[in-house]
């Protein structure tokens, strides 16, 4: 991707509460000056699947090929989408016990969402202070909460 390609920064969050339980997920794009604020649940779900979820939402509401950061807390989507996808994908997605991977088909969404795109996936520390984390955080609360998860 060339030099005038756009760079929009995300910062994604999910959350489950309990887990399994009532979700909520969020995202926040930035191109410039302008953000744009994505936000959802489902009754019934895990952290996990909140975690992908916001990426994939994220990456599917770009119109264009861009450059991406991605911010997430979430080391399973981080090392899942970065190291352990490609061997998944091999191994026709079963995992080192043969087993048929977790969340498949969220897998192969966040694929299919990145693959237009050049995408660096950013690991922060989630509750540690970065502004943006803490404001994807807040959104995946309402999310979760609207839907009747626990405070």
């Amino acid at each position: 991707m060339g030099e005038g390609v756009a760079l929009v920064e995300i910062w994604t969050d999910g959350g489950c509460k309990p887990n399994p339980g009532p979700g909520g997920w969020a995202a926040i794009l930035r191109f410039g000056e302008v953000e744009k604020e994505l936000s959802g649940g489902d009754p019934a779900t895990t952290n996990n699947r909140m975690e992908l979820t916001a990426a994939c939402a994220a990456l599917e509401a770009l119109k264009r090929p861009c450059r991406v950061v991605l911010h997430t807390d979430s080391e399973y989507v981080r090392n899942g989408i970065s190291r352990w996808v490609h061997g998944w994908v091999r191994n026709n997605w079963r995992n080192a016990a043969k087993d048929p991977v977790a969340n498949m088909e969220l897998w192969q969404r966040l694929l299919a969402a990145a693959k237009p795109h050049q995408v660096e996936w950013k690991w922060v520390r989630g509750h540690a202070g970065d502004p943006m984390n803490e404001r994807a955080d807040k959104l995946a609360t309402a999310a979760r909460l609207a839907l009747g998860g626990a405070p």
